[in-house]
C-alpha cells in the first residue's frame, strides 16, 4: 500500500508545540512545506481552510506521511469534530499539494464546510505567520 500523507495548515504543525501536533508529530514524519489552492480564515484559536477555484488563494501548512493512517486518522477526525452522520464544521478530503521543491502529492485535508461571513481573513494564507503578527501585536499594545 502506497503512503498516506496528510497536510496541516493550523493547530496541528509541528511548530505550535500544541499537544496534539505533538502527538502527530509522533505518529507520521515530516515530508516539508507545502501549498494547497484556498482560503485561510481565522476562527480565534484555529484557522478555517475553505476550499477556492484556480488561481484564487494559497494556504501555507506542512505535508506528513502518516505511520499507520488507521490508527492516527481516527483521532484527526475526532480531534476536527468529525461525527459520521452529523454535519460537521470540517470535512477530510484528499487534495493536490504542492510541497517547496515543485513536487506535488495527494494529500489528505481538513476542509471547513461552514459559511466564513463576518471572519477575518487571513491574507498571507499562514497560520504561523498570522499567529505570530496577533502575538507581536499584543505585546505592543
Amino acid at each position: 500500500m502506497s503512503e498516506q500523507y496528510l497536510f496541516v495548515y493550523g493547530t496541528l504543525m509541528a511548530s505550535t508545540r500544541h499537544p496534539m501536533a505533538m502527538r502527530l508529530a509522533r505518529e507520521s514524519r515530516l515530508v516539508g512545506n507545502g501549498t494547497i489552492r484556498g482560503r485561510l480564515y481565522d476562527l480565534g484559536a484555529y484557522p478555517a481552510l475553505v476550499e477556492t477555484g484556480e488561481g484564487d488563494g494559497e494556504v501555507h501548512g506542512e505535508v506528513r506521511a502518516l505511520n499507520s493512517p488507521a490508527a492516527s486518522l481516527p483521532w484527526l477526525d475526532a480531534y476536527e469534530g468529525i461525527v459520521p452522520g452529523r454535519d460537521c464544521d470540517y470535512e477530510r478530503v484528499e487534495r493536490r499539494v504542492r510541497l517547496e521543491d515543485g513536487r506535488a502529492l495527494t494529500a489528505w485535508v481538513y476542509l471547513y464546510r461552514k459559511p466564513v461571513t463576518g471572519r477575518r481573513l487571513i491574507e498571507s494564507g499562514s497560520w504561523l505567520a498570522h499567529t505570530a503578527a496577533r502575538r507581536s501585536q499584543s505585546s505592543e499594545a
